[in-house]
């Protein structure tokens, strides 16, 4: 049995529960790499990252390179020694990073790789309307999310499941594989396999402001899964056209229904305190909605407060 010495890297609340497992499971952890502080809130006062708190309460070396090539963060790997690096939502390593432990650097990822490889793999896996989707272990290489693979465990996407929710499913899942990738490391038996190279792959790209916006034109379910694919972040927006003023709003929560009817398509219909928008087979029901320089509303709240004029629509 190989003792480890892992130097784990992450950054946000998902990569917390992961190094929380590994320090409940006794693994010797030599330290943390996050992101440096970043100014955050009205006050731009430096918040910390999750990853980074976390390690302070439990008396963990904290390191916040911002030049992960730099001399010096070669010194602290130099000193701390660690023969295992793990890497869960953090950024693209350098391979003087990621080669330098005995034992490799594994990264674990929120899909089923090789279908997902990016940077929104939750995100994408809803918008695209997947029953199924996953967490994966596998060694870094030189690409992005290309190593061979450890370990995959398949997680089910339920029909009312959005993004918040598939990402705390996918965080439990994702601590028990990376403890399970541990133990065959540490007992030398991980057998890595390469990964397959098939048509059909789908990727996760970064979430932007134009791959965000909802298109208004797609079947009523897209419409239905781009919305709960982005909640609740960075959340679908769209332009609310209502009388004379065009606002760019956004859209937290919604259903549908399938349903034949004539009105153009983003037509807002408002009915018995429903917001319903004209869809090419039905209609979206906007269950919260939040409008520029507001707070995110239930829709029945929202219309105790604001006229949606007869030609109101989405664009």
């Amino acid at each position: 049995m190989t003792a480890l010495r892992i130097l784990f890297m992450g950054t946000p609340e998902f990569a917390v529960t992961i190094l929380d497992q590994i320090i409940q499971q006794d693994y010797t952890v030599v330290g943390v790499v996050t992101a440096p502080d970043k100014p955050a809130g009205r006050g731009q006062k430096l918040r910390k990252s999750a990853v980074k708190v976390f390690a302070e309460e439990k008396g963990i070396e904290v390191l916040q390179p911002t030049n992960l090539k730099s001399d010096a963060f070669q010194e602290d790997l130099n000193r701390l020694q660690p023969n295992l690096n793990i890497v869960v939502a953090f950024r693209m390593l350098p391979k003087k990073v990621w080669n330098f432990p005995s034992l490799g650097t594994f990264n674990l990822h929120a899909s089923l790789l090789p279908q997902y490889r990016g940077a929104a793999p939750i995100n994408w896996a809803i918008i695209n309307g997947e029953k199924t989707t996953g967490v994966t272990t596998f060694f870094i290489d030189e690409k992005i999310d290309t190593g061979s693979v450890i370990l995959r465990e398949e997680v089910e996407i339920e029909a009312t499941d959005n993004a918040g929710s598939l990402h705390d499913k996918l965080m439990h899942k994702g601590a028990s594989l990376v403890i399970t990738t541990l133990e065959q490391i540490e007992n030398d038996k991980v057998s890595p396999q390469e990964q397959k190279e098939a048509g059909g792959l789908k990727t996760a790209y970064k979430l932007v402001n134009e791959n965000t916006k909802i298109d208004w034109s797609k079947p009523t379910q897209e419409i239905y899964n781009h919305i709960r694919g982005l909640s609740p972040y960075p959340v679908a927006w769209t332009q609310l056209e209502n009388g004379e003023e065009t606002l760019r709003c956004k859209i937290q929560e919604a259903s549908y229904t399938l349903k034949e009817h004539q009105l153009p398509l983003g037509k807002i219909s408002i009915e018995e305190k429903n917001i319903l928008v004209a869809t090419q087979n039905g209609f979206i029901k906007i269950e919260q909605m939040q409008l520029p320089g507001k707070r995110k509303m239930k829709a029945k709240d929202l219309l105790n407060g604001y006229e949606f004029k007869e030609n109101a629509k989405m664009l």
